[in-house]
């Protein structure tokens, strides 16, 4: 049993050298350029990428949450676009190929993260139908990569505003996930939340996974705000028992606690300081700090702990 450390999207280090994944443009120029410039910003982004993941491997980093910009308004109701239709779509596809394959070979655990706007079980059809071309468009993505839908590759959200009843929002949930494509939903999971009147993990396993299946990621930083009437260490091995495949769990500190303030707040912190239980799980953890990589970096010096290991 080993767990895997990963970092979001950004290597603090290589953004100073200018590689990085989430070059995009906006709306007008895309209507004044064209996907050719689409297309050119895409490959600069998969280029990178690869760079990225090789960086990584030197590094002993094999878990790594994919950007959710590396393709710009790929799914916008009006011009967003499917992969193979874009200018230089065999260079595009080539490289995210190459990408998948290179994660593949060296073991290392590529998943996303898209954005809060993602409401799924939101009352409003138009919020509803924009959710399901974003998570498609990142299910397209990782098919193109070669991943096999699976949790293992997860695609995760939170469930958002509960609109005043949890209850009736988690039941919408659950029904439009039958809008989704067997690409999505073999990849879906959900978060906890950091406020009191939104998810809990008790509220989600309840009512979202008993009727779904749909794992779990438990937010230890999350729960701190939210616990549902249960324990750290009860909600984590709540979550865990939800996943087919080896959990996700996400890690981070309250930037308040950083800066010497008493109260503690979502906000995320630069680095990471205290040690992070993992209650004897086998599970892989996000650590969603500031300085990316570099806080990786930092606690395992401090905790004299690996950061990833190479699968057989």
């Amino acid at each position: 049993m080993q767990t895997m450390l990963g970092y979001a999207c950004l290597n603090a280090e290589l953004r100073e050298k200018k590689i990085y994944t989430n070059r995009t443009l906006r709306m007008a120029t895309l209507v004044a350029k064209g996907y050719e410039k689409v297309a050119e910003l895409v490959i600069q982004n998969l280029t990178d990428l690869i760079t990225i993941l090789e960086w990584n491997e030197a590094n002993n980093i094999r878990f790594y949450r994919l950007s959710s910009e590396v393709f710009p308004f790929m799914s916008h109701p009006e011009h967003g676009y499917h992969i193979k239709d874009l200018p230089q779509a065999e260079i595009i596809l080539d490289l995210l190929q190459k990408a998948g394959d290179y994660a593949t070979i060296n073991g290392h655990r590529i998943t996303t993260h898209p954005g809060p706007f993602n409401v799924l079980r939101s009352p409003h059809e138009n919020v509803v139908s924009k959710t399901i071309l974003d998570l498609e468009a990142h299910a397209e993505i990782f098919d193109a990569m070669g991943f096999h839908p699976s949790h293992y590759n997860k695609i995760n959200i939170h469930l958002g505003g509960a609109y005043g009843e949890k209850d009736s929002a988690m039941d919408r949930f659950v029904q439009n996930i039958d809008l989704l494509s067997d690409s999505v939903l073999r990849r879906l999971t959900i978060e906890n939340d950091d406020r009191a009147n939104l998810f809990s993990v008790f509220d989600l396993y309840h009512g979202v996974y008993i009727k779904t299946g749909i794992p779990i990621v438990f937010d230890y930083h999350h729960h701190k705000f939210n616990t549902g009437g249960m324990s750290e260490e009860e909600a984590a091995k709540l979550a865990y028992s939800t996943w087919p495949t080896k959990p996700v769990f996400h890690y981070s500190e309250s930037k308040t606690l950083e800066q010497g303030q008493e109260k503690e707040t979502p906000a995320h912190s630069d680095y990471i300081y205290q040690y992070i239980d993992n209650y004897d799980l086998d599970i892989d953890i996000m650590i969603e700090a500031n300085m990316k990589e570099q806080a990786l970096f930092r606690y395992a010096k401090e905790q004299k702990s690996l950061i990833g290991v190479k699968q057989s």
